[in-house]
């Protein structure tokens, strides 16, 4: 709701001002084609594509393109969890009491070490104090990071062999913690971990339980981990900003998409329509758009607050420039994260609520879920590396025009 009481809704939006923005983002190739959207807890109120699908081509981006998701998967692999916290089925006896050791689910976590040093080209690792929980995969407190933001965590996967977590792997999943569990807050491969306790907690793949329990009853027909042929023909090109600041089109897959793991942290496709659905699911406080209460009340009102306490979020560095720069959203805003994802505890510069929650993807896509405005949206490309100075700035824009529409 507005602070007046009332929803917002199309008639409220500056459409003039939101489809500049959209417009002139990928305009001299800036950036890639770009797909925008705004949705109450009743609807979509915008959606628009500019911008070419393939950098360099006339072939303009689909509003309904098929988009990597990358780290937006998180949110819904989250969301599956609290599903499964709300039907006891990992054998939870309290709300939200996250605090079993998550290797009774996973049992591959037992095996996990913390990360002391380095002998030479060998990685020093002992045993965690405390067992990882599933509260802390889901706030990121648990000591897994990922290697493009961590240069420990680059020096052990290197000296270790593993393959990198895009492979979508087991074995890509082995690296050690930073830290003790619980000790601190640093991004990473916490979610994927997450999948893997809900596998172990339902028996069945990932995908196949969130396309039962939260994508079919959300209508979200075209998200998914595994892209068919008719899903890639629709998929947006990836690409990456080279040396000279020129955008460089990857080559596209050609066969469905197979992975060994449906990687909870990274792994979805979908379409901005599909996301913006979802956004509208936390909007409606658990609800979908039919009246079908997904998540209880009181869970989504457990979640949706701060869980990180005096720890707080830190700045990113982008140890790897080739995936992604430097990350600090909205710096001097007291931020923390929720079960769901990062939350800012006053009022950022765009507008949006304290209190408010989003995230974004490895690939350049913006999110954000304001329940106090009843407004959400996203901004989406396909560009690496992530928080591109270009993209971020745009996403701003289009958020803070939103809120200007609101006022």
């Amino acid at each position: 709701m507005n602070l007046d009481g009332t929803a917002p809704d199309d008639a409220d939006l500056d459409t003039a001002a939101l489809d500049h923005i959209v417009d002139a983002a990928p305009a001299d190739g800036a950036l890639p084609g770009v797909v925008a959207g705004v949705t109450t807890a009743d609807d979509t109120i915008y959606l628009k594509a500019a911008g070419p699908r393939t950098a360099g081509t006339d072939e303009a981006l689909a509003a309904d393109a098929v988009l990597a998701l990358f780290s937006m998967t998180k949110p819904l692999t989250a969301t599956l969890a609290l599903q499964l916290v709300d039907d006891a089925l990992l054998d939870l006896d309290a709300l939200l009491d996250l605090d079993a050791p998550a290797s009774e689910y996973a049992p591959d976590l037992s095996g996990i070490g913390v990360l002391t040093g380095f002998d030479g080209d060998t990685p020093v690792i002992r045993a965690p104090r405390t067992p990882v929980t599933t509260r802390q995969l889901l706030t990121h407190t648990a000591g897994f990071a990922y290697d493009f933001f961590d240069a420990d965590c680059a020096r052990a996967v290197a000296d270790l062999g593993l393959p990198d977590v895009a492979t979508a792997t087991k074995a890509s999943l082995q690296a050690p913690l930073m830290f003790d569990p619980g000790t601190r807050w640093e991004y990473g491969t916490n979610l994927d971990w997450a999948g893997r306790v809900i596998e172990g907690a339902t028996g069945r793949r990932l995908g196949d339980v969130m396309t039962e329990r939260l994508l079919t009853p959300l209508g979200m027909r075209d998200t998914t981990f595994r892209r068919g042929p008719q899903m890639l023909e629709r998929s947006a090109t990836l690409h990456v900003r080279i040396g000279d600041g020129h955008l460089k089109a990857l080559r596209p897959p050609t066969s469905p998409d197979d992975p060994e793991l449906d990687m909870g942290g990274q792994g979805l496709y979908s379409t901005a329509d599909d996301f913006l659905t979802f956004i509208r699911f936390w909007l409606r406080g658990g609800r979908s758009d039919s009246g079908q209460q997904l998540l209880r009340r009181e869970t989504v009102d457990a979640a949706t607050r701060n869980h990180l306490g005096a720890l707080g979020i830190t700045p990113l560095p982008g140890v790897n420039p080739r995936k992604t720069n430097d990350v600090d959203f909205f710096p001097g805003v007291d931020k923390g994260w929720n079960l769901i994802a990062m939350t800012n505890n006053s009022q950022a510069p765009t507008g949006r609520s304290a209190g408010s929650m989003g995230w974004a993807g490895l690939a350049n896509l913006y999110f954000w879920v304001d329940a106090q405005r009843g407004i959400g949206g996203l901004w989406a490309t396909q560009l690496l590396p992530f928080f591109d100075p270009a993209a971020v700035a745009a996403s701003q824009q289009f958020e803070k025009a939103v809120y200007d529409s609101l006022r």
